[in-house]
């Protein structure tokens, strides 16, 4: 049986696939952005914008997801102390992206638009990898718990 604050494995592989079509869609959309500037090519233009449209519906359904994952996996985590150094950054990391991608979107300064930009891309990028770290120091934990327990 799983802990109470452990996530189901089909929701878990749901945060995960929406997480990773994101970020693929992202970094994919900063590339063929880069080129459609440089390139007479229509085809990155339309890329670019289909990219753009993927990762605007993703983030829409992650917003779903994240909304779920409050009360059944961070609350439940934050009460029994678990994971909670990593799962703060998990949360500010996210509550980062939201914001940025809320300015992205109704931002209409074109000095502070550049900077919503540059931020969401940093956060992004270094999201799988603190969501990697995030899942390591959870499941180590949960090792040392269980050998703990199983030496009493």
């Amino acid at each position: 049986m799983l802990p109470f604050w452990r996530l189901d494995p089909p929701f878990r592989f749901a945060v995960y696939a929406a997480f990773g079509v994101l970020f693929m869609s992202g970094a994919a959309w900063f590339v063929a952005d880069r080129i459609k500037e440089s390139s007479e090519n229509e085809i990155w233009q339309e890329s670019a914008a289909t990219l753009l449209m993927i990762h605007g519906g993703t983030a829409m359904v992650t917003l779903m997801l994240l909304g779920a994952l409050v009360p059944v996996h961070v609350g439940r985590a934050w009460r029994a102390r678990k994971n909670r150094a990593t799962g703060i950054i998990m949360a500010v990391c996210n509550a980062v992206l939201i914001a940025t991608a809320f300015g992205l979107y109704y931002l209409a300064s074109e000095a502070l638009r550049p900077w919503a930009s540059d931020i969401h891309l940093a956060f992004g990028l270094a999201l799988p990898v603190l969501m990697l770290v995030h899942v390591q120091v959870g499941r180590k934990q949960r090792k040392l718990n269980t050998k703990e327990a199983a030496s009493r």
